[in-house]
């Protein structure tokens, strides 16, 4: 029999993109609790937080003050995220696609993407992320490939299976924790979670106790002072 798994040492970091502020009920953090509550087992530190409860400027940039806004908190809670080990973007689906709070959340990710870590690597790398969706309309997989693509872009390493979501009938109807829904009984949902969930943590245990991903040949750093890894052009004929 497989040893229980120690992941004490961890943290995680769940990112609830509803459209809803606290304390209105959101279905999203019905789902985000399920998963949060795994990791807290297993002695992951966890936090989780709406960003429309905070004051998070729209931009590409790590501090949209020096562009103009007269408030942004990003400068405040993407420290945070830089000190987790794991990464969730959860959300709702909106006409099919992730929430504007979501695609804000994404694109504040993204200024980040040019600074680099200690080794000279992109800042991302050595963390994992995945991502949970809820809805009553199509699209999971429609907005979990938007946002993993969009993770792993900027460094993050997804694991397998890093994605669940739950969504109810097409049209009008129960979100996930309404009475009636079977949101939180869907096997589906309860097994692609815990998946999701699991492997988050084993691979983000993975790189935390092998130091990250290996720098041979991915580090910005060495690229700009000149350094090409036997990269050679291809010769055209």
């Amino acid at each position: 029999m497989t040893a229980e798994p120690d992941f004490s040492g961890l943290k995680a970091t769940f990112l609830n993109c509803t459209l809803k502020k606290s304390p209105d009920l959101s279905h999203t953090q019905g789902l985000v609790d399920a998963s949060a509550a795994v990791m807290r087992k297993h002695g992951v530190e966890v936090d989780s937080y709406r960003p429309i409860d905070h004051d998070i400027a729209t931009g590409v940039y790590p501090d949209m003050r020096e562009y103009g806004w007269e408030s942004d908190e990003w400068p405040d809670l993407y420290p945070g995220i830089l000190e987790s080990d794991i990464l969730v973007i959860a959300g709702p689906i909106w006409l099919g696609d992730n929430s504007s709070v979501t695609k804000r959340i994404i694109e504040r990710i993204y200024a980040l993407s040019g600074m680099t870590n200690d080794k000279g690597q992109y800042l991302f790398y050595g963390r994992v992320a995945g991502c949970l969706i809820t809805g009553n309309e199509d699209g999971i997989k429609h907005c979990a490939q938007n946002v993993l693509y969009s993770l792993q872009h900027v460094g993050y390493t997804i694991p397998p299976n890093a994605d669940a979501g739950w969504i109810g009938e097409a049209g009008p109807g129960p979100s996930y924790l309404d009475e009636g829904s079977g949101g939180p009984e869907n096997d589906f949902t309860n097994r692609n979670t815990t998946f999701m969930t699991y492997n988050l943590m084993h691979l983000a245990k993975m790189l935390k106790d092998n130091g990250g991903v290996p720098t041979y040949g991915n580090r910005r750093a060495a690229w700009d002072d000149g350094e090409r890894f036997e990269w050679e052009n291809p010769e055209y004929r």
